[in-house]
């Protein structure tokens, strides 16, 4: 296994890489591609939650203090 690291993307999701597992707010597990990084939804307007489907562009999310 990697070294987990976690990459906040300016005006973006985080970017996951070297994450074993991620677990839903259900306590179900989330399917993850093996060696792929996971992008998560920071600005809440995902369709495809906790997974980043891009909505925080046409929303013009700004993180607080930005």
């Amino acid at each position: 296994m990697s070294e987990l690291k976690v990459t906040v993307n300016k005006n973006g999701p985080y970017k996951v890489e070297g994450i074993a597992a991620l677990t839903g707010a259900d306590g179900a597990p989330l399917e993850l591609r093996e060696g792929k990084a996971v992008f998560l939804c920071r600005c809440g307007h995902s369709a495809n939650k906790p997974f980043c489907d891009g909505s925080h562009k046409e929303k013009g999310f700004l993180p607080d203090g930005d």
